[in-house]
């Protein structure tokens, strides 16, 4: 059960929010996979950003299939397998990062699956974003019109959920050359190529910072927010004396060269 507290709008859940800049999103992937599976609170990951290019994969699919994996090489390109699943994207300091880790029944009457989940957050989304631009929910993406410019994952345990955003304030076309085209897309793409699908936020909006200013007011009325910092995480299994085994894999060269054999 999530703990509470009581506010001008009554009882609201807790929520612990950690704000980072350009925290590297192998750290935060960790962080966030430690917190779902070791942790009893709510909490809501915000990062401005990630320190390099990096792609950042679902837990299944075959990496050939996915990537350009002789050109990732080739340019030295990071490569995460995250603990979620979901699709293929790579991100960079041109990514906004929100995250979403609650024990099921923290919001009310939410039932703990992925499409009341997923509606849950368009809701959240639409309100921070006011419903102008053509804000909609298309087949789990977040778009402006028919432009995706978010991409959400997620992971459903026993008792918590994990729902995490990668928001597109802006793309190097260039990074977007590492992708392969999905052998799955939603109805509406189109067929269209990535740079033509994908739509930057800083087209639409007139600000990163306002956007995470608005994501965190909008927070404040679903939940009770404590700000927290790193040092003071606890979660209910002591790290030292047990280790975890964390799903999130940073891919390297040797496992790059068996996914191009394959």
């Amino acid at each position: 059960m999530s703990a509470v507290c009581i506010s001008k709008t009554g009882d609201l859940p807790l929520i612990n929010l950690l704000r980072f800049k350009g925290k590297p999103i192998f750290d935060q992937l960790i962080l966030e996979e430690k917190l779902l599976r070791r942790s009893s609170d709510n909490w809501c990951i915000v990062n401005d950003g990630t320190d390099r290019p990096t792609i950042v994969s679902g837990l299944s699919g075959k990496l050939s299939q996915l990537i350009e994996v002789e050109k990732v090489m080739n340019e030295g390109i990071p490569v995460i397998r995250r603990f979620s699943g979901g699709g293929t994207v790579i991100v960079d300091n041109g990514t906004i990062f929100v995250t979403f880790i609650c024990n099921k029944g923290a919001i009310d009457q939410l039932q703990p699956f992925p499409q009341p989940i997923m509606s849950w957050t368009g809701q959240f989304y639409s309100q921070v974003l006011g419903g102008a631009h053509k804000f909609n929910l298309r087949e789990n993406d977040y778009c402006f019109g028919d432009h995706k410019f978010g991409g959400n994952a997620q992971s459903i345990t026993k008792s918590r959920w994990v729902h995490h955003t990668s928001f597109l304030w802006d793309f190097d076309t260039h990074n977007m050359s590492y992708l392969t085209y999905p052998l799955k897309t939603p109805k509406y793409r189109l067929e269209r190529n990535h740079i033509d699908f994908l739509c930057p936020m800083r087209s639409i909006l007139l600000s990163r910072s306002e956007f995470i200013r608005k994501t965190i007011s909008v927070l404040e009325n679903h939940f009770c927010v404590k700000p927290m910092e790193l040092d003071e995480i606890k979660t209910d299994a002591n790290d030292t004396n047990e280790e975890h085994q964390y799903s999130t894999k940073l891919m390297t060269f040797e496992d790059l060269g068996k996914a191009l054999a394959s």
